[in-house]
C-alpha cells in the first residue's frame, strides 16, 4: 500500500470540545456527577491521583469565581468611581477607614487619588452617557473642594 491509500484510510476524527450546546445547555459530559467533584480542594490538600491538576484547578477556579459573582454586586463604571472617592474620603478624614475604625488623614494619598479620578474624567471624555459625565464631574468638584479646604487649615 502507498503512503497516499495509507493516509487516506486513516483520516481524522472530529470533536466537538464546546461546553454548551446550540441552545445554550451545559452538555451532560460537562456536568459534575457529583457535588463533591465540584467543591475546591480544602487547603494544602493536593488533587487526586485519577484527577489531573488542570481540571482540579478548574473546578476550583469555576466554584470560587461562581461563588464570588454571586455575593458582589455588578462593577460599573459608576461603582468603580464611587470607590475611589470613597478611598479618597477616607484618606481626607472624612470617613472612617473600613478596616481599622479609625479616621486618619493622608493628604497626598488623597491628592493622588483625586488625580486618578481626574485622569479618568480626561480619558473617558466623550464616551459618557450624560449620568456618568455629570456624576464624575460633580465627585471631583466635591472632592476637589474638601482637599483645598483641608490643604489649607493646619492639621491638629
Amino acid at each position: 500500500m502507498s503512503d497516499q491509500e495509507e493516509k487516506e484510510e486513516k483520516g481524522f476524527k472530529i470533536q466537538d470540545r464546546r461546553r454548551f450546546s446550540a441552545q445554550g445547555d451545559l452538555k451532560p459530559e460537562f456536568t459534575a456527577p457529583t457535588e463533591t467533584a465540584t467543591t475546591p480542594p480544602a487547603a494544602g490538600n493536593p488533587p487526586s491521583a485519577t484527577e489531573s491538576p488542570e481540571s482540579a484547578g478548574e473546578q476550583y477556579s469555576s466554584a470560587t469565581a461562581s461563588a464570588k459573582a454571586e455575593s458582589l454586586p455588578e462593577i460599573t463604571f459608576a461603582s468603580f468611581v464611587i470607590g475611589l472617592s470613597t478611598q479618597a474620603l477616607v484618606h481626607l478624614g472624612e470617613i472612617p477607614d473600613p478596616m481599622s475604625g479609625q479616621t486618619r488623614r493622608d493628604l497626598p494619598e488623597a491628592q493622588q487619588l483625586i488625580d486618578l479620578i481626574g485622569i479618568l474624567q480626561e480619558k473617558t471624555r466623550g464616551n459618557l452617557d450624560s449620568d456618568e459625565a455629570s456624576m464624575l464631574q460633580a465627585i471631583l468638584f466635591d472632592l476637589r473642594m474638601k482637599y483645598v479646604e483641608l490643604a489649607d487649615t493646619p492639621s491638629v
